[in-house]
């Protein structure tokens, strides 16, 4: 049943939900540190890796995934707990999905990749390309902070981000139900222009996050900043990281401080700033942030 709905995701028409990815991408269920990871897989070349974000699921990533499948093998899972990937009880701190990345790469007999990422999946990036610095040839970050780098507590303060500390007992329960309208404030808020993130995509993960359990993991991802910055901590005291780095914050959200949180954890970092965009890149601005990513993936 679980493959039949993954290939529903594939090949629904867009105007049903978000765009789909090209009809030559497969999906997979792949068991790796006890977690199974939905895992869409197409095109031929050098590995490229996409790790999505809270609030989507590795969909978002379907226009750059159909560029870069002309020349490059595509990897776009699910991370833990969200989307069609499984839910376990624990193992929502960044550094142990960085594990999770590299015993997906693993299984697919992939030893060195160039790693794209937004949001959440920075944080989980950073801790994988931190632990297997040799599995990663180049580094594209997108619109938010990493937990414990450069002016995490100052970023912390900002209001906007009330998300990152919403916990107690009830949380759960004022959601349930509510799904939509928690993720509407979000793709409102964040956005330079809400009517750019489509009610079709709204519905899509909407009805993704209703899912039994997916908000109680995703309450996690944000539950374990705090170890994250601990094991942050601990990546940076063993060095920076020394591959091409691009930074790329939306004009309208983090813009050029991206680069500068990148900085204090890279040793090469280039900055890229996407006009006319707040913090959903793929969403707001699709057209200019494929081009940022393929022609920094492209220069030798």
């Amino acid at each position: 049943m679980l493959f039949a709905l993954a290939a529903l995701l594939l090949t629904v028409p867009a105007v049903a939900q978000v765009e789909p990815f090209p009809r030559s991408f497969h999906t997979e269920m792949i068991d790796t540190n006890g977690v199974k990871l939905h895992v869409r897989v197409g095109g031929t070349g050098p590995a490229v890796v996409l790790l999505h974000g809270y609030g989507e699921t590795g969909d978002m990533w379907a226009p750059l995934a159909a560029d870069l499948a002309r020349d490059h093998r595509v990897i776009v899972p699910d991370l833990r707990g969200m989307g069609l990937s499984s839910r376990p009880a624990g193992g929502y701190d960044k550094k142990t999905q960085g594990v999770d990345i590299a015993g997906m790469l693993d299984v697919l007999k992939v030893e060195k990749t160039d790693l794209i990422t937004h949001d959440i999946g920075n944080m989980v990036g950073y801790a994988f390309a931190a632990q297997y610095p040799q599995r990663v040839t180049k580094f594209v970050l997108m619109d938010a902070p990493v937990p414990g780098v450069g002016p995490w507590e100052e970023i912390l303060k900002n209001p906007l981000l009330w998300h990152f500390r919403f916990g107690g007992p009830d949380m759960e329960r004022l959601v349930a139900g509510r799904e939509r309208i928690y993720l509407d404030r979000f793709w409102n808020e964040f956005s330079a222009d809400p009517k750019k993130f489509s009610e079709a995509s709204r519905v899509h993960y909407a009805k993704l996050y209703a899912q039994k359990g997916a908000m109680h993991a995703g309450f996690a991802q944000f539950a374990a900043f705090d170890q994250d910055a601990i094991d942050n901590k601990v990546f940076l005291e063993k060095g920076k990281l020394t591959m091409p780095v691009l930074a790329i914050g939306g004009a309208k959200s983090f813009g050029s401080t991206m680069a500068t949180v990148m900085k204090f954890a890279a040793t090469n970092v280039e900055e890229g700033v996407i006009p006319d965009s707040g913090h959903w890149l793929m969403e707001e601005q699709p057209a200019a942030t494929v081009r940022m990513v393929r022609s920094f993936l492209d220069k030798k």
